[in-house]
């Protein structure tokens, strides 16, 4: 079966963070989103990849190549992003046979994935909490019959998670109408596939949408969780390692550390001497952490710097930025509530009680520059010595 990625979008909820990388091929626990999401289905059996690619599709292609994991890959551009259903509509002449779909934003847990296979034709389900943010499924005896998108009042909580396996005749079903919203949606086509086949429901024991920054914090902690202690890199004697903890050939912890798993230290990062490291951190290639520097439960992109006496908790850091001495990121607010970020210009209620800066590429801070919880530098940004951020920029 040939499975088929999405990762051609611009992700402009992830802004500042997907301005030059693709979102699908943001990392999350040392590989990309979309490499995740890739692995699953061969590792469920698919015999080809189909990667739709637009936005950073370089990226797409030098990652992948021409096979991944002994599965031949092939590229299509949506030259214009119309929707989902029009990006499977540009890969419409590959199609040959019953197909899967899966966004290249999305993590599923690798199980469910030879599930939907083995029931096809069949839709990825996960019971939410809000489920009026997602198309909701209406399902009888066991089967889907319906789905309606963001309803005011959702009759259930089951959500559409956005992995199928389509019937060959599919592939004629794919130049819907553009919705209300002006996109062709592949819900519109699942919409056909229900009223003329047995759609099964297939629950995921876990699913990430990874469209926000936040998101990307919580894919890293989900992954992060399920590795195994590997230390190929170059360790101090003076250093203290435990955990699962992952430190790849060519980086190095010096001495004093202390690195608390989970958590991964990409090739040619430097931590230390003397920093701390712990709560499912993601320290990417290129990465220095200097000295007396503690990151918790936060991302940093490749080629970032901290230099010394900072600290960084609950965050996500873009590429190549540079952390003036005695930078501090504020992660909690008083009182209960949760903490909002702005997306697209209006404010969006994270979940989260803990939250640090969210920070684009090339940012470079001022040496005890303060950030708020909830901030998110744009790229490029610079502060001033002894500046307090208290909003976004």
């Amino acid at each position: 079966m040939q499975a088929i990625v999405l990762a051609a979008g611009r992700g402009t909820r992830m802004k500042p963070l997907s301005n030059d990388v693709p979102k699908p091929m943001l990392s999350v626990a040392g590989r990309p989103i979309a490499a995740h999401t890739a692995r699953a289905a061969v590792e469920a059996g698919v015999d080809e990849l189909i990667f739709v690619v637009g936005h950073g599709q370089q990226t797409v292609r030098e990652y992948f190549g021409s096979t991944y994991h002994g599965v031949p890959v092939t590229y299509v551009v949506q030259d214009e992003q119309q929707g989902t259903a029009d990006a499977v509509h540009a890969a419409r002449e590959f199609i040959d046979g019953p197909f899967a779909v899966f966004y290249g934003d999305n993590l599923y847990d690798t199980p469910s994935i030879a599930s939907l296979f083995e029931v096809a034709p069949s839709v990825a389900s996960v019971c939410v909490s809000n489920p009026s943010n997602y198309g909701v499924l209406n399902v009888s005896d066991g089967s889907v019959t319906g789905i309606v998108e963001k309803p005011d009042r959702p009759q259930n909580n089951l959500v559409n998670a956005g992995a199928y396996v389509f019937p060959e005749e599919a592939r004629d079903m794919l130049d819907v109408p553009p919705s209300e919203r002006g996109e062709r949606e592949l819900t519109d086509v699942l919409e056909q596939v229900i009223s003329e086949h047995d759609v099964s429901p297939v629950g995921l024991d876990r699913w990430v949408d990874v469209g926000r920054p936040w998101e990307l914090l919580e894919a890293n902690e989900w992954k992060l969780r399920t590795i195994e202690r590997r230390i190929d890199g170059d360790v101090s004697d003076d250093a203290t390692i435990q955990g699962d903890v992952v430190i790849e050939e060519g980086a190095t912890v010096r001495c004093g550390s202390v690195v608390e798993g989970p958590a991964y230290i990409a090739a040619g990062a430097s931590v230390g001497p003397n920093a701390y490291i712990r709560g499912c951190s993601f320290v990417g290639p290129g990465v220095r952490v200097g000295h007396a520097v503690e990151i918790k439960n936060s991302v940093l992109l490749e080629g970032t710097n901290v230099g010394h006496l900072s600290y960084l908790g609950d965050s996500v850091v873009g590429r190549h930025v540079n952390f003036g001495a005695g930078t501090n990121v504020a992660n909690l607010r008083h009182g209960s509530e949760a903490i909002t970020v702005p997306v697209n210009g209006e404010p969006v209620s994270t979940g989260r009680k803990k939250l640090g800066a969210i920070v684009g590429d090339n940012v470079k801070t001022g040496i005890n520059t303060g950030l708020n919880a909830g901030v998110k530098l744009s790229e490029g940004t610079q502060t001033r010595p002894g500046e307090t951020v208290a909003r976004g920029r």
